[in-house]
């Protein structure tokens, strides 16, 4: 039969339970990833009377958390996002910084370097002109040193940081694994903890913050936790490991790999600390690289050819004043076969910021861009005919096996390479090696330019030419030959080029001989000076100055998108968070509105038992 004292038990009994769990929220309100509780109520099973039923009071059915999994998922999606853009913008924007810092900056260091051969036009003579010269040299070599060797610096931070993240998702995994296993045997008996589920999920929280994360919940309670692009992690008790790898041609580069394979998944990985640091690397950091290296080659090569067509101040052909590396060729770690590339620069007008690979197929050789684009090339890749391409030229010796590939990093390492030959100031070839002259007698009134090096290896370079008109519209050379004269018309001999302009008369002679005793001549001064403002770059559309503002912009750019998109995932996330707290969240007003609520009903129960006992000693009372 229903029993008064039992009923008033049971309500005790249930607001002692619903008492505890309001305290256990209150206490909890400052845990990190606690999901605040709710003590489930319902009735006991009324008991049959006759015609009627008679409740038996109250139970506690379960406590349950106050839990959304969209909601969880929404912030775990977009933490991983905000660590993304994190991680990517701090790189970048310190990139940003060291491109433009004022004074220092690469382009400061330029305009001095061609400032400095300017005042050797202006007095090509002056020794300390040209030593001051050397100096400006020496500074803007050591500019581009320092640019490489910070972002150098930079890559070795991302490898750093690459190996922390990989130890933390290895730990953080194996917690996840261990949490499946304690929910799995829980729910086999009684129901997972409250607690263990809101570890799990605080843990797998934190593996957000690292790399973005894609979480499946399983009918035994457990969850499988893949990564990125779909790569298992946790599979029910069983946490998968990570490791740090080498690349398959750069071993100063780290990417993320299987632990027990070896197979490298950075490609599969995004969100988080890690899709940031493999994302700025890949986009920023190696480009920018790669970028100040074309810099470098088009600086050494041009300056070199320059002045290779001057006279220096011993009366000498000019020689190279910079020195340069070549193309870095990665072989891949796989390759089976014998043979060896090398590579060397054709045109630094059509060198790109991109690495390639060049992969030996079952058709033939086949040359693909860091982006993933094919690259046509000309040639058969021997040393008759080289593969051309991109500004390369490449040669394939001994043989390849079908699946060989090889990496190219055409400028990766040329500013770090980048240096100064001599010391000497007497070898800067301000002057011409050739000069012209019309002769005294001439009665017309044709004039000629100075002449310019075309080829400064022809070995006839400095032989004297006569060059005379045997009627106004036509001449020979030393006496010889019938050539037709243009006016304006570029003359090309031996080497070197000279225009004749206007309208000469017949016997009328020119000359152009050895520039002996020239060491007040600018003319080839003028011409490295000019190189400041000659398109170098980008198939003869830029100049040094320009490339590199170019450089500069491209990566602010990159940079204020990731700042946009930083502030953006910021905000989503927190209102991703304040959402999910607004389910989960223990609110202290609410939880004291309870707790009065829930004392109420234990006195009021209590009272009910008190009822029943006097109730009792009554009956006792009346039949005695």
């Amino acid at each position: 039969m229903p029993d008064l004292l039992n009923i008033g038990a049971t309500g005790l009994r249930v607001a002692q339970i619903a008492l505890d769990t309001t305290g256990n929220n209150i206490s909890n309100v400052n845990t990190p990833g606690y999901s605040r509780e709710q003590t489930q109520i319902g009735t006991q099973i009324p008991q049959r009377m006759g015609s009627y039923y008679i409740g038996q009071g109250a139970q506690v059915i379960d406590i349950q958390r106050s839990y959304s999994t969209f909601l969880t998922r929404q912030v775990q999606n977009s933490t991983a996002a905000q660590g993304q853009y994190s991680a990517y913008h701090g790189i970048a924007a310190r990139l940003v910084d060291l491109l433009g810092s004022g004074s220092s900056s690469l382009q400061s260091s330029l305009d001095q370097f061609f400032g400095a051969l300017q005042d050797v036009a202006t007095n090509p003579s002056s020794v300390p002109t040209r030593q001051a010269m050397l100096g400006k040299t020496q500074a803007l070599v050591s500019n581009f040193h320092s640019l490489a060797s910070q972002f150098g610096n930079f890559q070795k931070e991302i490898n750093l940081r690459l190996g922390n993240d990989v130890a933390s998702i290895n730990s953080l995994g194996q917690s996840i694994a261990k949490l499946n296993a304690q929910i799995a045997q829980a729910m086999g008996s009684s129901g997972a903890p409250n607690e263990l589920l809101d570890q799990r999920d605080a843990t797998i929280q934190k593996l957000a913050k690292l790399v973005g994360v894609q979480v499946t919940q399983q009918n035994n309670g457990t969850v499988n936790v893949a990564l990125g692009k779909g790569q298992p992690l946790v599979v029910g008790a069983q946490a998968i490991k990570l490791k740090i790898a080498s690349s398959p041609f750069d071993s100063s580069r780290s990417e993320i790999a299987l632990a027990t394979t070896g197979q490298v998944i950075s490609g599969q990985l995004s969100g988080g600390d890690v899709g940031g640091l493999l994302s700025v690397r890949d986009s920023v950091v190696v480009p920018a690289l790669n970028q100040l290296g074309r810099l470098a080659a088009a600086v050494a090569i041009s300056v070199n050819a320059q002045n290779q067509k001057g006279m220096d101040l011993n009366g000498q052909l000019g020689g190279k004043l910079l020195s340069i590396g070549a193309p870095v060729v990665l072989p891949a770690g796989a390759n089976t076969g014998t043979a060896t590339l090398s590579a060397r620069i054709s045109n630094v007008s059509q060198l790109s910021a991109s690495d390639y690979i060049l992969s030996r197929t079952a058709s033939g050789w086949t040359l693909t861009a860091s982006d993933g684009s094919n690259v046509p090339m000309a040639g058969t890749g021997t040393t008759a005919s080289p593969f051309t391409a991109a500004g390369l030229s490449l040669v394939v010796s001994g043989t390849a096996q079908v699946g060989d590939r090889y990496q190219i990093q055409p400028t990766r390492s040329l500013a770090q390479s980048l240096g100064l030959l001599s010391n000497d100031p007497t070898r800067i070839a301000a002057a011409v090696p050739v000069r012209s002259a019309a002769a005294s007698a001439n009665t017309g009134k044709a004039s000629i330019g100075s002449p310019g090096v075309t080829n400064v290896g022809n070995l006839n370079l400095l032989n004297p030419v006569t060059i005379q008109f045997s009627t106004p519209t036509s001449y020979q050379i030393n006496g010889a030959g019938s050539y037709t004269y243009t006016s304006g018309t570029p003359i090309s001999v031996n080497g070197w080029q000279v225009a004749i302009s206007g309208t000469p008369a017949i016997g009328d002679q020119f000359t152009v001989q050895a520039n002996t005793g020239g060491v007040g001549d600018n003319g080839n001064a003028l011409k490295l000076a000019g190189l400041a403002a000659v398109n170098l770059l980008d198939g003869g559309t830029s100049t040094l100055g320009g490339a590199y503002g170019q450089l500069v912009a491209g990566t602010g750019t990159l940079t204020a998108q990731s700042q946009t998109q930083l502030t953006t995932a910021t905000a989503v996330a927190n209102q991703a968070q304040a959402a999910q707290q607004s389910v989960a969240g223990v609110n202290l007003n609410e939880e004291a509105a309870k707790l009065l609520r829930f004392q109420q009903s234990f006195q009021a129960a209590a009272h009910v038992i008190s009822t029943a006992q006097t109730l009792f000693q009554t009956l006792l009372q009346a039949v005695r």
